[in-house]
């Protein structure tokens, strides 16, 4: 119950070619301004079909290669432009094909397809976005080293595509979905030295990926890197980014020192950073912190969300300040704030702590009078109160209501449950409740059963003791 509320991805050819649907063809554009670069046709009245003993073979829309080796790849390629009229002149096809074939070949062979698709048909003239092919498959590489990626880049150079942002951004992502990070690190000082420095979706990219994958001194040299050596200075996105991530280690000593330099650097804290770092202190249980952050916002004439609000009424709530709690739900609403149901049932987990579960019953009544509906987080938290509480029989009216709506029983409420049930001797409805938590999927078999055979377990040995009658 002290989890954060939810609020807060042809026989003839060497090589069978498959045909696939247009929308597989992968977009050519890149990832952070990605557009179609497809556009509706027009309709047309269908025509009756002319039965000719030379039927035009159809285009594939991409090729697949059932086969990696190299000679195979290029035997289909020379029946596809040998069997086929009208080959288009978008070089969207041909990089298709490229990408097709790249996906399970080695680079080397890659290289040598390509060089062979420009012999066979010379209208073919590779673009950036082809050379980015073989860019993301040397990133892939089984060979650790950048050197992969150095021959491409080279290649591209020599070409007339110079690595541009685009290519920088392609390269890092790869590297980094591969684990690959300090290969994507130095790969970016290299480039930056070069004139062609991260973008900063590029450079929020990596500082993300290290906070989630990395040592924080990893993220803070690889800042001060870029810093000192290219001037390339973190942002109001950089600074939100690293103080989510010490906030989620509970580290808010290192997220009030981010504040501050953020603000040193001239960037304006927005409600986003000041909610994170609430609910940093919310994991701590530190509602006074809560309430100091909630204050200075207002100082610095931000102005509270609705998240803001649910953050500190969940905060106050379980550090036991339910009264200032209910001070809140009456500001926020005058604020034009309209409570939802993680606001009520963070209250209501504050009240069933301090020992009010019927006053959080009393405010479900509120809650759904206000045109709110409750969930499922809403009642077990109150099931568990009344448990807690020893009044069973409201707690089986809940559990009732709960059943009607196909609720999920949660693993601290059920367990709770059938330890009230058995208190009262009312053996037969704790099996009854298992098979209803087997039934509605509220927990694994096994869960479920373990949760039951330790609360016959513990029956037991209270009736030994002559605890229960």
């Amino acid at each position: 119950m002290g989890k954060l509320p939810p609020s807060l991805r042809s026989a003839n050819f060497a090589v069978n070619t498959l045909i696939k649907t247009p929308s597989s063809v992968p977009h050519q554009h890149p990832p952070p301004t990605s557009k179609p670069h497809h556009y509706p046709k027009k309709s047309q009245s269908p025509k009756k079909k002319q039965l000719t003993s030379n039927t035009e073979p159809q285009l594939p829309s991409i090729v697949a290669f059932d086969s990696t080796t190299l000679s195979d790849a290029k035997t289909l390629f020379n029946s596809l432009i040998s069997n086929t009229r009208n080959i288009p002149s978008d070089n969207k096809f041909y990089n298709a094909i490229l990408q097709s074939f790249s996906t399970n070949s080695t680079l080397q062979d890659s290289i040598f397809f390509l060089n062979h698709m420009i012999k066979i048909h010379p209208h073919f003239s590779p673009d950036r976005f082809t050379y980015h092919v073989l860019l993301i498959q040397s990133c892939k590489s089984v060979d650790l080293s950048l050197t992969p990626v150095h021959h491409v880049l080279n290649l591209m150079t020599s070409n007339g595509f110079p690595p541009n942002k685009v290519s920088t951004d392609i390269a890092v992502r790869t590297l980094c979905s591969s684990g690959r990070e300090e290969q994507a690190i130095e790969l970016v000082k290299e480039l930056s030295s070069k004139d062609s420095p991260p973008d900063t979706y590029t450079y929020n990219f990596i500082v993300r990926h290290l906070c989630k994958n990395r040592p924080l001194s990893t993220m803070n040299n690889f800042i001060k890197e870029m810093r000192e050596g290219f001037d390339i200075k973190p942002d109001l996105v950089t600074y939100t980014i690293m103080i989510d991530n010490v906030c989620n280690s509970k580290n808010l000593r290192e997220a009030t020192r981010l504040l501050g330099v953020l603000s040193e650097e001239g960037y304006k804290p927005d409600c986003y950073v000041y909610n994170t770092i609430m609910k940093g202190y919310c994991m701590l249980s530190q509602g006074g912190e809560v309430l100091g952050v909630y204050k200075k916002m207002q100082e610095k004439g931000v102005k509270p969300d609705l998240v803001t609000y649910n953050t500190l009424i969940y905060g106050l709530s379980k550090s036991g300040r339910v009264k200032d709690a209910k001070k809140f739900l009456n500001v926020m609403m005058e604020e034009g704030h309209i409570p939802d149901a993680v606001t009520y049932t963070s209250l209501m987990n504050g009240m069933c702590r301090e020992g009010d579960p019927l006053g959080a019953v009393a405010l479900l009544e509120k809650m759904e009078a206000r045109g709110c509906a409750p969930n499922s987080c809403t009642y077990n938290t109150l099931l568990h109160g009344l448990c807690k509480a020893r009044l069973l029989d409201k707690g089986m009216k809940l559990y009732d209501v709960m059943k009607q709506n196909g609720m999920k029983l949660e693993t601290g409420s059920y367990g709770t449950f059938l330890r009230a049930l058995c208190r009262n001797g009312r053996v037969a409805e704790v099996y009854e409740v298992f098979d209803y938590a087997i039934e509605s999927k509220s927990l694994t078999d096994v869960a479920a059963y373990t949760t039951l055979e330790s609360t016959l377990k513990w029956l037991k040995k209270a009736r030994e003791q002559g605890l229960i009658v």
